[in-house]
C-alpha cells in the first residue's frame, strides 16, 4: 500500500479486479508489487504512474478520494481490461465512505443523523412503534452472510496468503453492505483490507494485534447480525454518520495535540481540549495525505470560526465558542453559525484541568473498559526503560503501580521514538501525563503528551514536539535498558498466541504436524478450562478435511474455522480486559460466559 497513491473507494477496486480474467488475477499480486516499486508524481487533482516507457496509470481524484472506475486510466493496448488499473486500486490506500475524511461540520446544518435503517420498508415494523421486534431484512442477512464468507476466506489464508483478490472480494462485500443498511460491517471489513495490506507491505504501523481484533470485530458482527432484534440490531447496523447538535456556549482550554497517520491513507492533527467542568472536546484536521501532513497541520489554524489559532497554539491555548455544536464524542463542528475567539490558556496544575488529574487512575481504566474515553491523566515517577519485542519503553511508577509506557506510534517521521529515548534520562522526575490506555495483563499505555521535565508549567506534545537534551534535569544520562521478563506469561498466552498465528498464517498454521500440543490440557490443569476447550477446538476446526468416495480431500469447511477463531477470540479479549481491571485495581469487566462461547461456535445467535 502506497501513501503516494490516493484513497480509493472499496466498489472501485472490487469492480476492476473482478473485471479481470482468470489469468489475470493470477498475476494480481506480482503487478501490484511492481507497480508500488514505480514512482508516483502528483500533479493537483491527478496521480501519475509510469509503467514502463509508453505505459502511464493515471488516477484522477477530484477531492483527494478516487470515485470512480473510470478515473483511473492505463494507457496500454489491453485497457480499459488490463492489469495495470486493477494493481492500481489495490495498491492505493482504502478510501473511508462512510465519514467524510475531515469530520467537523458534518451533517451539523441539520443537527440530525443519518442512520441507515432507521426509516420504515415494506414488510418492517415501525421502530418508534415495536422496535423490539425487528429484525435485520432479508438483503441485510444476505449481505452480512456475504461479509461472513469473505472475511472468512481472508482467515483461511491469513496475512500471508490474502492477496488483492480476496482482499477484493471482502472490499465488495463490504460494498453490498454499505448498500444494504449496514456501515458497521462495511467499516469493520474495510479496517480488515487495510490491516491485511499494512502486514504484507511490512507497515512499521502494523499491529498484529489490531488486525486480530478487526477479523475479530467484522465476523462478530456478521455472525450476530441475522439473530438481532431491537437495539441489539440498531447498534449492529451502526450509523453512517455522527449527529451533530448544538451546544450553545463552550469555554475551552487546550490539553495537547497529536498527530494522526493511519494506514488508511489519511493524516492530521487533533486537539484535546476541555471544559470548566472536565468535558473533553476534540479539533480535528484529517485528509488523504502521508506523513508530511501528519507533522505540517500541527501549524494550520483550527477549522472553528473565524480564529486563527493553530493547532500547536490551541493545545496551549483556550478557546471562546458561540454557536457551538457537538458530535457524541465531543468532535466540535465548523459550521457557518459556529463563532470561535482566541482565549487565555492554563497550566496543567491549574483549574479546570487540574481535575482531571485528581480522578484515581483506577476509576479513569474502568470508564475506558466500559466503552468510555481511553485518555489516561496520570501522574508518574519515571524510573527507566525495560526492552520488549517491539522496542524499548518507559518504566514508571503510578501511585505505587508499575506503569510501562510505550511509543504512541512508530513512524520515523514522528518524533514519539525519539522522545521517549530521552525521557529514559529523565529517570526520578515526577511529571504528569497523558496517555492512551492499552487493554492487558499488566498497566501499560500509549505516551500522548507530558509535562515538561524542566518547566511543570509547560508541556511537550510527544507526536509534534521534539525533546533536546538540554531539556532534561542537569546530570541526566539514559540508562540501558533492562531486559525484564514481559510478565506476559499468564496461562492465557498459550490461547492468545494460536488466535494470532491464525491470522498471519491462516487455517493451514494450525493444521499442521505437531501445532496440537498438549496446551488445551496444560490450561484446564491451570484452572481455564474454557480456554482449553476453545483451543482444542479451534485445531480440531483447522486440522477438519473431510474425504470424498474416492478418498480426494475435500476443501476445508472456512465457516467452522471462522466460528472456531471467532470464539478463541472473543473469550481472549474478554479475559484480557478482566487481567487489565486486575492489574490496575479497577471494577472487573464481564468475561462471556461458556454458554455464549458454545453458541457461538455452534454457529447460533448469542
Amino acid at each position: 500500500m502506497s501513501p503516494d497513491l490516493p484513497p480509493v473507494v472499496p466498489s472501485v477496486t472490487a469492480e476492476l479486479v473482478a473485471a479481470l480474467s482468470p489469468r489475470l488475477r493470477k498475476r494480481l499480486d506480482a503487478g501490484v508489487t511492481k507497480l508500488l516499486a514505480r514512482p508516483a508524481v502528483r500533479e493537483g487533482d491527478t496521480v501519475r504512474i509510469t509503467v514502463d516507457d509508453g505505459t502511464d496509470v493515471v488516477l484522477h481524484a477530484p477531492g483527494g478520494t478516487v470515485t470512480g472506475a473510470d478515473a483511473i486510466r492505463c494507457g496500454c493496448l489491453l485497457a480499459p481490461g488490463c492489469l495495470h488499473r486493477a494493481a492500481a486500486a489495490s495498491a492505493a490506500p482504502v478510501a473511508d465512505e462512510t465519514v467524510p475524511p475531515d469530520p467537523a461540520g458534518a451533517a451539523e446544518e441539520t443537527g440530525t443523523t443519518e442512520e441507515t435503517g432507521a426509516t420504515t420498508r415494506p414488510g418492517r415494523t415501525s421502530r418508534t412503534a415495536q422496535e423490539e421486534t425487528e429484525t435485520a431484512t432479508a438483503e441485510q442477512r444476505a449481505a452480512a452472510r456475504a461479509v461472513s464468507d469473505a472475511a472468512a476466506a481472508v482467515l483461511e489464508a491469513g496475512t500471508d496468503g490474502a492477496g488483492a483478490v480476496l482482499q477484493a472480494e471482502l472490499l465488495h462485500a463490504a460494498h453490498t453492505a454499505r448498500l444494504a443498511g449496514l456501515p458497521r460491517a462495511w467499516a469493520a471489513a474495510v479496517s480488515v483490507v487495510t490491516g491485511v495490506r499494512a502486514a504484507r507491505s511490512a507497515d512499521p504501523g502494523h499491529r498484529l494485534a489490531d488486525l486480530a481484533g478487526a477479523l475479530a470485530g467484522v465476523l462478530g458482527v456478521a455472525h450476530r447480525l441475522p439473530h438481532a432484534t431491537g437495539p441489539d440490531l440498531t447498534e449492529l447496523r451502526g450509523t453512517v454518520r455522527q449527529p451533530y447538535r448544538p451546544d450553545g456556549s463552550l469555554r475551552l482550554y487546550g490539553l495537547f495535540s497529536e498527530p494522526v497517520l493511519t494506514a488508511t491513507g489519511y493524516a492530521g492533527a487533533v486537539t484535546w481540549t476541555a471544559d470548566a467542568d472536565g468535558r473533553l472536546y476534540t479539533v480535528s484536521d484529517v485528509a488523504p495525505g502521508g506523513p508530511a501532513r501528519a507533522t505540517g497541520a500541527a501549524d494550520r489554524a483550527v477549522r472553528i470560526g473565524d480564529t486563527a489559532l493553530t493547532h500547536r497554539e490551541l493545545s496551549r491555548a483556550g478557546l471562546a465558542v458561540s454557536g457551538a455544536t457537538v458530535s457524541p464524542t465531543g468532535r466540535l463542528g465548523a459550521g457557518a453559525g459556529v463563532r470561535a475567539v482566541r482565549a487565555s490558556g492554563v497550566a496543567w496544575h491549574a483549574e479546570p484541568l487540574d481535575r482531571l488529574w485528581a480522578v484515581p487512575a483506577a476509576e479513569q481504566v474502568t470508564r475506558a473498559l466500559n466503552g468510555g474515553r481511553d485518555l489516561l491523566f496520570l501522574e508518574v515517577t519515571l524510573t527507566g526503560t525495560v526492552r520488549e519485542t517491539t522496542g524499548d519503553c518507559l518504566l514508571a511508577d503510578c501511585a505505587g503501580l508499575p506503569l510501562r509506557l510505550a511509543t504512541a506510534h512508530d513512524d520515523p517521521s514522528l518524533p514519539h521514538r525519539d522522545n521517549l529515548r530521552l525521557l529514559a534520562a529523565a529517570g526520578g522526575s515526577r511529571l504528569r501525563i497523558v496517555a492512551r490506555l492499552v487493554p492487558g495483563p499488566l498497566p501499560r499505555a500509549l505516551l500522548l503528551a507530558v509535562e515538561h521535565p524542566a518547566d511543570p508549567a509547560a508541556r511537550v506534545d510527544l507526536g509534534l514536539d521534539r525533546l533536546q537534551h538540554a531539556d532534561l534535569p542537569a546530570g541526566a544520562d539514559t540508562p540501558p535498558a533492562a531486559a525484564v521478563p514481559t510478565g506476559d506469561e499468564a496461562p492465557l498466552h498459550l490461547l492468545r498466541r494460536r488466535v494470532h498465528q491464525a491470522v498471519s498464517g491462516g487455517r493451514r498454521v494450525l493444521a499442521s504436524a505437531g501445532s496440537t500440543s498438549g496446551d488445551g490440557a496444560r490450561l484446564r490443569r491451570l484452572g481455564l478450562a474454557t480456554a482449553g476447550d476453545l483451543l482444542d477446538d479451534l485445531h480440531a476446526a483447522a486440522a477438519d478435511r473431510s474425504r470424498d468416495a474416492f478418498g480426494r480431500l475435500l476443501p476445508a469447511d472456512p465457516d467452522r474455522f471462522a466460528r472456531a477463531w471467532l470464539a478463541a477470540a472473543v473469550y481472549t479479549d474478554a479475559v484480557e480486559r478482566a487481567l487489565c481491571a486486575d492489574a490496575w485495581g479497577a471494577a472487573a469487566t464481564e468475561v462471556s460466559s461458556p454458554a455464549s462461547l458454545l453458541r457461538l461456535r455452534a454457529g447460533t445467535g448469542g
